[in-house]
């Protein structure tokens, strides 16, 4: 099978069969998504729910978080992964956000990543959910689904993105991060793949060795 057969049936059984996929991180606006998807680096969307909304509470706006200090905000943070860090990039992001952008979260790629705390994937993930930007975030279940389907054999997370968004239509690129990330976390998981359930399989390559 081709590389483009195997990206044409893929996408094509995604389109048919999940026409909606969304973030499970719980947010109402840029500045919380931001918030949120800081927070879930190495860390469950889960975990980042149940911290997020006395977060928010307590810092509404991006101008409140700036205004804090780090002892007023690391006991909202405390039960994520490295809480130390992300709650001093927390601060230092809405201090930028507020000086440089007015409070304003950026749709620019390289803007975004001018903020402490967020890399490529974060501002990937900013841009295609927030402004719907034909850009794909590659997390670690992006990495991993990417390979196991042959999708791409690139060796960098950055590598898997230019490959993913070659083959992939703009439009269909901020849905797909979400097919790729769902699958990886419910279906094709790191330790034990689900592949006998798995609707994939005629198209996957790993198939056969994942079921010996």
């Amino acid at each position: 099978m081709s590389i483009e057969d195997r990206y044409e049936a893929i996408v094509g059984w995604f389109s048919q069969n999940r026409p909606i996929a969304q973030s499970e991180l719980v947010f109402a606006n840029p500045y919380q998504l931001l918030v949120a998807v800081i927070l879930s680096a190495q860390c469950t969307d889960k975990r980042v729910n149940l911290v997020t909304p006395a977060l928010f509470e307590r810092f509404p706006t991006s101008a409140s978080l700036a205004a804090a200090s780090f002892d007023e905000v690391f006991p909202f943070v405390k039960s994520v992964s490295y809480p130390n860090s992300k709650a001093n990039h927390l601060i230092a992001m809405a201090q930028m956000l507020e000086a440089d952008y007015g409070g304003t979260v950026p749709s620019d790629i390289d803007e975004l990543m001018r903020l402490p705390g967020v890399g490529r994937k974060t501002a990937n993930v900013i841009a295609s959910v927030v402004y719907d930007k034909p850009v794909i975030a590659v997390d670690t279940h992006v990495f991993r689904v990417a390979h196991r389907l042959g999708l791409s054999d690139g060796t960098t997370p950055r590598a898997v993105e230019l490959d993913l968004e070659r083959h992939i239509a703009p439009d269909l690129r901020p849905i797909a991060h979400h097919w790729l990330i769902l699958h990886g976390r419910y279906t094709c998981t790191a330790r034990k793949p689900a592949c006998e359930r798995c609707p994939l399989s005629p198209w996957c390559p790993s198939f056969p060795v994942a079921t010996k």
